[in-house]
């Protein structure tokens, strides 16, 4: 592909709402586009495109590409492959940018490879360099204990970046921008020359807030022993209007459900706070955590490798320390 120049970013959309991942991306499409020079603009797939794309000028955006059809309000792998395929060929741009969701990672690849370039995935920092002008893709690496900076040598650069990695800009619904409809495309033809298609969809039931929505998570490891264990961790996750995670192991003994694993192998959050009980460290848990703003772990053992990670550290059981923490956030929450 030649003459590209910009950078795009594809806003997810899910249940009418475009996810705050996508605005993440804006916020550093906007810095990256300032640093170019050039202009940012935003592809929303989905019936009601169009009304939303107010809100991603809001948000940086000069310009605001939209698919507007009711037939992509359900992701469809094939169907959005083709479709932001097709989107790409219109707008051009040099740098994509995506989240690193379910349907982002998996669209980033494979439009990567339709599009004869590369991916980089599950980005935390994205730069310009100020002699090439390629980007500089920084992502964690060997289990998330060091982070790599990684430049494409082909065109477009396509990334996915990992949640809260990076802030939204806040909304200036004074800003000026286009929306503009992409050029029609048979709608009806990609589907019939999709190679998959979605039979049934079952909703994840989740009480309270998703982990990977939660400001503040409170984790337990193999050290919390039982269910019953888990129950404390709950009770302190409600205080703080946060939600209960896990290393593997607990998840692996039916101690509390799959959906709350962080790691490799699990969910990958970056909370503002990230409390880490009984959880020793390894560096498969940590490449799920490490983006988080804070850690502070709980662990009776003072060589745990969880202590180099965290900011704030006390060691000693806790069964004794966390009641204690708890109590006293109880006294600060009803004061």
């Amino acid at each position: 592909m030649t003459d590209l120049k910009g950078v795009s970013v594809f806003c997810e959309v899910k249940s009418g709402v475009v996810l705050p991942i996508a605005f993440e991306g804006l916020g550093i499409g906007r810095q990256l586009a300032d640093a170019l020079g050039q202009e940012l603009s935003a592809i929303i797939i989905g019936s009601g495109a169009g009304t939303l794309g107010q809100q991603a000028i809001a948000h940086g955006a000069d310009k605001v590409y939209v698919i507007n059809d009711a037939k992509f309000n359900e992701y469809q792998p094939d169907l959005y492959l083709f479709a932001l395929e097709k989107a790409i060929d219109q707008v051009k741009p040099q740098i994509i940018i995506m989240g690193q969701t379910d349907n982002g990672r998996e669209l980033a690849a494979r439009l990567a490879f339709r599009l004869n370039t590369e991916a980089t995935l599950d980005c935390v920092g994205l730069a310009i360099n100020a002699e090439t002008k390629r980007l500089l893709q920084t992502k964690p690496v060997y289990g998330g204990n060091a982070q790599a900076v990684f430049v494409t040598e082909t065109d477009p650069q396509v990334v996915t970046i990992r949640t809260k990695a990076f802030s939204a800009l806040a909304p200036d619904a004074s800003r000026k921008g286009e929306t503009l409809a992409l050029q029609a495309m048979d709608i009806d033809a990609l589907i019939a020359a999709a190679k998959t298609s979605i039979t049934n969809r079952v909703v994840e039931d989740i009480a309270g807030i998703k982990i990977e929505d939660a400001r503040v998570v409170v984790a337990g490891g193999r050290g919390i022993g039982s269910a019953e264990g888990f129950k404390q961790l709950e009770e302190l996750a409600k205080l703080l209007k946060g939600a209960v995670g896990a290393s593997r192991p607990p998840c692996d003994n039916n101690w509390i459900p799959d959906t709350a694993q962080v790691g490799l192998t699990g969910k990958i959050i970056a909370p503002e706070v990230y409390f880490a009980i009984a959880i020793s460290g390894s560096s498969q848990h940590m490449s799920g955590c490490s983006g988080s703003k804070t850690i502070i772990a709980i662990n009776k053992d003072k060589e745990a490798n969880i202590f180099r990670q965290a900011r704030f550290g006390v060691v000693g059981d806790w069964k004794k320390v966390l009641p204690v923490f708890t109590q006293k956030i109880k006294e600060l929450v009803s004061g």
